[in-house]
């Protein structure tokens, strides 16, 4: 990023099981949660693209997003998807074939922007 200021997050949400009804957005790790605007169409098992406007400060941020579906199943962080799992350690490599923990992205004060389980 070129420096602090206006940012548009944009991503795109799916749900396997049915529609996107909405997604946050955590531009603090996860502490805080704010909804996104999703783009039409809005369709069942199909990705829906969603905004964020954010205003960044020049500080380091993890940015997260997280999906609920029109069944209310809500997208896991990490940790909720390990334990379901039945993985005691977080830190092991993900294994099955469905894999959609929450995926944190770093900001450096530079803007630069990384895989944050992986910088």
């Amino acid at each position: 990023m070129p420096g602090p200021g206006y940012v548009q997050i944009t991503g795109l949400a799916w749900s396997g099981g049915g529609s996107v009804r909405k997604v946050d957005v955590s531009t603090d790790g996860g502490r805080t949660w704010k909804e996104a605007k999703l783009q039409a169409p809005v369709l069942p098992k199909a990705h829906t693209r969603f905004t964020f406007d954010w205003a960044w400060n020049g500080e380091e941020a993890v940015i997260l997003s997280r999906c609920t579906d029109d069944q209310g199943e809500v997208q896991p962080s990490i940790a909720e998807l390990y334990k379901n799992w039945g993985i005691p350690d977080a830190k092991k490599v993900a294994r099955g074939s469905h894999y959609n923990a929450m995926q944190p992205w770093k900001v450096a004060r530079d803007g630069s922007v990384s895989n944050a389980m992986f910088s």
